[in-house]
C-alpha cells in the first residue's frame, strides 16, 4: 500500500510529491499525459519562483519584467504605468517548469508515471483505491490517502463529491513568435470581470491572453484583442481558471491542492505560487496514517493565504467599476510602486507608502 497517490504532476502536485517523498513517504504520482503538456497557463511569475526550483533559473528564464502598463481600452489607448527600478517578475518556460519540478519529485523518490489517466477514486475508512488507465491497461492501487492536484476540472474532486470552486473562468492564450525583450507587460481592462494581457517573452516571442466568465465568447474577444496589436498568433491554447476556494478541500482520506482547490489569485488567476505554498503546508501537516491531520492542513493553508485571497477579490472588483473611476484611480496611483505581484497585502506595506510619498 502506498502512503499517498498524487493525481496530477503540475507545480502543486510535483511540489507536494517531492516534499512528501523527502519525509520518507511512499508516493505514487499519475499524470494524464506528458508532464507540462498541453500548455494552458501563463509563464509570468514573481521572482519567488526560484525558491522552488533549485538552480534552474538559467534553464527556465525567458525575460525579466520591471513594470506594467494598464489600459481601460484597447491597444493604442492611454497607458497608466506602474513600475519599480528593479526586476519585479520573470517570464519563464512554463512547460519546462513543470518538467523540472516533476524531475525534482522523482529525484526525491516519488514514482511519477506519465500517460496514466485516473478513471476512478474511492475512499473508505482504511484508505483509498485509485484506478488509472495506462499504456498497459487499467491499474488499481491502494493508498492511505489521495492528493487531488489535477486542475480546475479535478477528477478526484468530482469522484469524491468535494465542493466546487466559486467560479471557473475561460482563459485563452496565444503566442506570436516575434522576439520581444521589453520589460513591461500590458494589461487591458476591456473584458467583463477580468482583463486581457500582453507579455514579452524575450527570444520566445510574445504571449497574449484573456479570461472571461462562462457564457462569454472568449475566442471572439481574443481575436479582436490580438488584431488590435497586429499580432501574428501561430499557436494558441485554452483552459479553465478556478477562482474562489470552496469551504472544504478535504475528505475522509483525500485532499485537494492547487487549481483543484482553487488556490489561486482572484485578481490574476495565477496559481503557481499559491498552489506550491499549499503543497508545502500539506506535506508538513498531513500524516497519511492519521486522517485527523487533514484538518491541520485546512487550517494551515487558509491561515497563510486567506488574507491575500480576500484582498485579491477586492482588487478584482476594481476591474468592473465604471471607466471614469478606473482612470481616476490609476492616474492617482501610477508611477513607482512597492507592491509584490503575489501579495495584495503589500498595497498597505511600508514600501508602497514610501513610493506614494515620493511623488508628493
Amino acid at each position: 500500500m502506498y502512503d499517498v497517490v498524487v493525481v496530477g504532476a503540475g507545480p502543486a502536485g510535483s511540489r507536494y510529491a517531492r516534499r512528501a517523498a523527502q519525509q520518507g513517504f511512499d508516493v505514487l504520482v499519475f499524470e494524464q499525459g506528458t508532464v507540462g503538456e498541453p500548455l494552458a497557463c501563463s509563464g509570468h511569475v514573481s521572482t519567488d519562483i526560484w525558491e522552488y526550483t533549485e538552480g534552474a533559473r538559467g534553464e527556465l528564464l525567458q525575460n525579466e519584467v520591471s513594470g506594467a502598463r494598464f489600459y481601460t481600452d484597447g491597444p493604442g489607448g492611454d497607458a497608466h504605468p506602474f513600475y519599480k527600478d528593479e526586476v519585479i517578475s520573470n517570464v519563464i518556460d512554463r512547460v519546462g517548469l513543470d518538467r523540472h519540478l516533476a524531475d525534482l519529485a522523482r529525484g526525491a523518490g516519488a514514482d511519477v508515471r506519465e500517460q496514466h489517466t485516473v478513471v476512478a477514486v474511492e475512499e473508505d475508512r482504511d484508505g483509498v483505491t485509485v484506478e488509472a488507465k495506462g499504456p498497459d491497461g487499467v491499474e488499481s492501487h491502494r493508498a492511505r490517502m489521495v492528493a487531488g492536484c489535477d486542475g480546475p476540472k479535478s477528477r478526484v474532486r468530482r469522484e469524491l463529491e468535494l465542493p466546487e470552486p466559486d467560479e471557473l473562468l475561460h482563459g485563452v492564450l496565444g503566442f506570436d513568435e516575434t522576439a520581444d525583450h521589453g520589460d513591461f507587460v500590458d494589461v487591458h481592462l476591456t473584458v467583463p470581470r477580468f482583463f486581457a494581457w500582453r507579455i514579452p517573452r524575450g527570444e520566445a516571442g510574445v504571449e497574449y491572453g484573456l479570461a472571461v466568465p462562462p457564457g462569454d465568447d472568449a475566442r471572439a474577444r481574443f481575436e479582436a484583442f490580438t488584431d488590435g496589436y497586429g499580432a501574428d498568433v501561430t499557436r494558441r491554447c485554452s483552459g479553465l481558471i478556478p477562482i474562489g476556494p470552496p469551504k472544504r478541500v478535504t475528505g475522509r482520506r483525500s485532499f485537494l491542492v492547487g487549481d483543484a482547490a482553487a488556490q489561486t489569485k482572484p485578481f490574476t488567476g495565477g496559481g503557481i505560487l499559491y498552489g506550491m505554498t499549499a503543497a508545502d503546508h500539506a506535506a508538513r501537516e498531513i500524516d497519511p496514517d492519521d486522517p485527523s491531520t487533514l484538518g491541520d492542513y485546512e487550517r494551515a493553508w487558509r491561515e497563510d493565504l486567506r488574507r491575500e485571497i480576500r484582498l485579491g477579490h477586492a482588487v478584482r472588483a476594481g476591474y468592473s467599476v465604471p471607466k471614469p473611476l478606473q482612470k481616476a484611480g490609476m492616474k492617482a496611483f501610477e508611477g513607482e510602486i512597492g507592491v509584490h505581484m503575489d501579495r495584495p497585502s503589500t498595497l498597505f506595506s511600508r514600501e508602497q507608502l514610501k513610493a506614494l510619498l515620493s511623488r508628493s
